[in-house]
C-alpha cells in the first residue's frame, strides 16, 4: 500500500481538515501528502494553523514561511499568537494546552483536526509516561484518534518513524524550519530525543515500533475497563455530574481508583496521580462526616456533600462583595462568571423594593430569619442545610438585599419581609 492510500486510510472518510502547521519537517510531510492527496480527491477540503508561540526570535519568520509554503500550495492559512505562561506546568505543557486551545478555538463545523506526530513522538511519550510513573491510561501514550469536543483528531502518521518522513521530504525537495529548542536538552522530550532514543534504537533498531505496540495494548486495557464499569460508573453519576460515593469503602482500592479516574476524565479533568487519589480517599472521601472536606486538582477542586463528590472550578470568594442594583429593569453581570440576573416573567418572586429601598447583592448573610412558608425564624446555616444547598453554593448565591434587610437567595428561598402581594411582585431569573 502506498504511503498516500495508508494516509487515506488513516483519515477515516474525513473531508475537511483542520492541519496543524508548525513548518517542521513532520508538518510540512503531512501537509505535502495532503495536498497530493487532495489532487485525487477534490472533495477533500485542507485548512492550516500555525501556533506563534512568542518564544524564539526567529518566531516571525516561521510564521513567514508557514504564509510562503501554504500559498504555493493553495492552502488556507491560520496563525494564531499565543501567550505561553510556563510557571505551572512548565514551558512545554503550557505551551502545549496553549496550541489545543486554540486549535479547538479554530475549528469549523464538520472539521477534524489533523496532527503530524509519528512513531519516534509515540516512542517518546511512552517513556515520558515510564517516567511518571503512570498507569495503563497513561503508558497508552497517544491514540490514532480520539474526540476533541465535537470534533476528531486524527494522527495519520502515528505509524511511520522520522526516517520514513526525511526520505519523502528529500524525494520532494521540501524546504521546513528548524526550531533551535528541539536542541534544547533541559527539556525532557528533547533529552530523550537527543540521547536515549539513539542509544536505544541503535542497539535494538525496532525499539520504537514494539514500543508502540506495548502502549496500543495498554489503551485495549483500558478500554476494556471502561467497559467493564461503565455501568457501575452510570449508576453513581447523578444528574448534575456528582459522583455518589455511598458504599466505596467496601470497593477494592483499584476499583475505587478506577472510577474515580473514569469519573474526573469524564468531567474534563486531567488524569490524576496514584498520590492525588490517595489524598482524594483520605482527606475528601474518607474524612469525618461533619466535615467539608476539599482537594485541588489544577485550576479544579473536589467536594464532598453528603455522600457525594462535586467536581468545582475554582473560583475567588465573592463573600464580602456588595453589588448595587440601582436599575433593576436592566439585567445585572456578576463576577467570576456566576452569572446574570434580570427581571423577567419567572424566577424568584418577591414584593418590589419601596422607594426608600436601595437594592444590593450580596453573598452572605448572618442572623437568623424567617422564611415563607415555616415558623419561627432560624439561623442561615439551618436555611441553607434544610433547603439542601451545598456550603460552595451557600458562598456564590446571590443574596437581594433591601438596604441592609435580606429578602431572598435566589433560586432557594424567600424571606417574609421580601414576600410579594397578589398583582404586585418581581420576578428575578438567575442566568447561570
Amino acid at each position: 500500500m502506498t504511503q498516500l492510500a495508508q494516509l487515506e486510510q488513516q483519515l477515516a472518510g474525513e473531508q475537511r481538515l483542520l492541519v496543524a502547521f508548525s513548518g517542521g519537517l513532520d508538518s510540512t510531510v503531512l501537509l505535502h501528502q495532503l495536498t497530493l492527496l487532495r489532487q485525487q480527491r477534490p472533495e477533500l477540503q485542507l485548512r492550516a494553523i500555525h501556533i506563534h508561540h512568542g518564544l524564539s526570535p526567529h518566531a516571525d519568520s516561521w510564521a513567514q514561511h508557514c504564509r510562503s509554503v501554504c500559498a504555493a500550495w493553495l492552502v488556507e492559512l491560520e496563525v494564531v499568537a499565543i501567550t505561553v505562561d510556563g510557571r505551572d506546568s512548565g514551558i512545554e505543557g503550557a505551551a502545549r494546552e496553549g496550541r489545543y486551545e486554540a486549535f479547538r478555538d479554530s475549528l469549523r463545523a464538520g472539521e477534524a483536526l489533523v496532527t503530524a506526530q509519528h512513531l519516534d513522538d509515540q516512542c517518546e511519550t511512552l517513556l515520558l509516561a515510564l517516567k511518571r510513573g503512570s498507569g495503563p491510561a497513561g503508558l497508552a501514550a497517544m491514540p490514532v484518534s480520539l474526540r476533541l469536543g465535537e470534533h476528531r483528531l486524527l494522527r495519520p502518521l502515528l505509524s511511520c518513524q522520522r526516517t520514513v518522513l526525511e526520505s519523502w521530504a528529500e524525494a520532494y525537495q521540501l524546504r521546513w524550519i528548524e526550531d533551535e529548542s528541539n536542541q534544547d536538552i533541559r527539556y525532557d522530550r528533547n533529552f530523550l530525543r537527543q540521547r536515549i532514543l539513539p542509544a536505544l534504537h541503535e542497539r535494538w533498531p525496532h525499539f520504537a515500533a514494539a514500543a508502540a505496540r506495548s502502549a496500543a495494548l495498554c489503551g485495549e486495557q483500558e478500554q476494556l475497563l471502561d467497559e467493564l464499569l461503565a455501568e457501575s460508573l452510570a449508576a453513581r453519576i447523578q444528574a448534575d455530574g456528582a459522583l455518589r460515593i455511598d458504599g466505596f469503602a467496601a470497593l477494592s482500592e483499584a476499583r475505587r481508583a478506577a472510577l474515580l479516574r473514569r469519573w474526573i476524565a469524564g468531567c474534563g479533568g486531567k488524569m490524576p496521580s496514584r498520590d492525588a487519589l490517595q489524598r482524594l480517599w483520605q482527606e475528601v472521601i474518607a474524612a469525618r462526616e461533619d466535615a467539608a472536606p476539599r482537594l485541588q486538582l489544577g485550576d479544579h477542586e473536589i467536594r464532598r456533600y453528603r455522600e457525594k463528590l462535586y467536581w468545582l472550578p475554582l473560583r475567588p470568594s465573592v463573600r464580602t462583595l456588595v453589588l448595587s442594583w440601582s436599575d433593576p429593569t436592566r439585567p445585572l453581570s456578576l463576577p467570576h462568571h456566576l452569572g446574570t440576573l434580570q427581571l423577567a416573567e419567572s424566577g424568584t418572586e418577591i414584593r418590589p423594593p419601596r422607594a426608600d429601598e436601595k437594592v444590593t447583592i450580596r453573598f452572605q448573610a448572618q442572623g437568623r430569619f424567617a422564611i415563607e412558608g415555616r415558623n419561627g425564624h432560624r439561623p442561615i446555616k439551618k436555611l441553607w442545610q434544610e433547603c439542601d444547598v451545598p456550603p460552595w453554593r451557600r458562598e456564590s448565591t446571590p443574596l437581594i438585599f433591601y438596604n441592609d434587610t435580606l429578602i431572598a437567595a435566589l433560586n432557594t428561598f424567600v424571606c417574609r419581609e421580601g414576600s410579594s402581594v397578589a398583582g404586585n411582585a418581581w420576578h428575578i431569573a438567575w442566568h447561570r
